[in-house]
Parts: C-alpha cells; structure tokens; sequence
C-alpha cells in the first residue's frame, strides 16, 4: 500500500499530548516533524490581544508519513483521546520518499 502524508495543524497547548500519543504508537508512526506556523483566516479564533494585533494565530503542525491505513488509525485515536481539540487535518498520496 502506497504511503500517504498526513498533516495536523493544532493550538499549541494540544500539540505535546499530541505528540506522545504518537510517540506511543510506532506500530503506526515510524516518526514525525512538529513545528510552529501561524494561523490566519476567519476559522481561527484569534484570543490573546497579540493574536488580535497580528491577525494570526500560533499553531502547531505535525506530518507524518505511512500507509493509510495505519493513518487512518492515528486519526481515530487522536479523536477518541481529544474529541474537541481543534485539530485540522489533510491526508494527501505521496509520489515518491527516501533520503538523499
């Protein structure tokens, strides 16, 4: 079965939990990247008076590679462990991976 990557973009306050969901299923996640981008546009709820300043929002993002499947997976156990996280998500093929 062919890899797909997965994106979840998430407040900052959920990504840590997030985080050590995946790292305690290696079965499903061979590894990930987590970094800070920014939020903007009319679904992200804009709080703290810099978020209202700067027009955005800080967030985290995760990607992760692997078959569907077992992406598919970690999408159901982050929803089962954090139904109401505010986590926005993207599944898309992947043509081609490896290391350079």
């Amino acid at each position: 079965m062919a890899d797909v990557l997965l994106s979840l973009i998430m407040p900052n306050d959920v990504a840590q939990h997030v985080e050590d969901l995946l790292l305690s299923r290696p079965e499903l996640v061979r590894g990930f990247s987590a970094g800070q981008v920014d939020g903007h546009g009319a679904i992200i709820p804009l709080v703290d008076p810099g978020e209202l300043v700067s027009g955005h929002s800080p967030r985290t993002q995760i990607q992760t590679l692997g078959p569907e499947d077992a992406m598919r997976q970690v999408l159901a156990l982050i929803k089962a462990d954090l139904p109401r996280a505010n986590i926005f998500f993207w599944l898309l093929p992947v043509i081609e991976s490896g290391r350079l």
